[in-house]
């Protein structure tokens, strides 16, 4: 399939029924990655020398981190298409990703308190990287609240958009924290210019558990941006065609 012939999907009605052919395989894909991904995590993965049965909560606070951060650019990228070009996709699909993705953030910051307890010996420290998260899950909310703030669809995905690429400033600060201040946080234990600092069965579980949330977080948003298409295009033909 040539790329002209992709660009017919850039529309509501052509992508509507797409995406409902795509959910199913992505919430399969999602919930098969997960099951394997918890067995490696939970009874194969070895006991970490040093944090002992605690450090297995890395295996949800990694991925929902990862997520966090690479579904606010995804978020951005959509609605700086919609406001360069005006598609009314790009901010349906911008919207649609902003909760899973403020659910991301939120998981990662909760199972980030409950892994630092029995190890900083406190829930929360005012770190560079925690804070920097802390600010994303604001810039989620913010995104939220400032789309339900404006009635008119248009402006409100105007708005969005600006604060979404006002945002995006802030995740290589997260990403980079670690490394350009002194922090509690731990560095990356995955680089892609060395071999990672974990045993083999650790990655794996750690990789498969990641694939699981990112097929859940499409699926999650491909069901929420035909929920937004409905709304927003009810008075059209096409969507009194596919309620009927």
């Amino acid at each position: 399939m040539n790329l002209i012939q992709w660009f017919r999907f850039a529309s509501p009605q052509s992508f509507y029924p797409l995406a409902g052919r795509m959910i199913p395989w992505f919430w399969t894909l999602a919930a098969l990655f997960g099951i394997a991904g918890l067995w490696v995590a939970f009874f194969v993965a070895p006991t970490d020398a040093q944090q002992g049965e605690g450090y297995r909560i890395i295996f949800v606070h990694v991925p929902a981190s990862w997520m966090s951060m690479f579904i606010y650019m995804v978020m951005a990228f959509w609605a700086g298409l919609g406001l360069a070009l005006g598609t009314r996709l790009s901010g349906m699909m911008a919207q649609a990703l902003a909760p899973t993705g403020a659910l991301m953030a939120a998981l990662s910051l909760w199972t980030g308190a409950l892994w630092g307890k029995p190890m900083w010996g406190t829930w929360w420290v005012w770190d560079a990287r925690l804070t920097s998260e802390l600010i994303l899950f604001f810039l989620y909310i913010g995104f939220i609240a400032l789309q339900s703030a404006i009635d008119d669809p248009r402006r409100a995905d105007k708005a969005g958009a600006i604060l979404a690429l006002v945002g995006v400033v802030n995740i290589p600060i997260i990403y980079f924290s670690v490394k350009w201040w002194n922090t509690l946080h731990q560095g990356s234990t995955i680089n892609l210019t060395r071999a990672p600092s974990m045993a083999q069965t650790m990655l794996l579980g750690m990789l498969l558990m990641a694939l699981a949330f990112w097929m859940y977080s499409i699926a999650v948003a491909l069901t929420r941006a035909r929920a937004i298409m409905l709304e927003r295009e009810r008075h059209t033909e096409w969507v009194k065609h596919a309620v009927d």
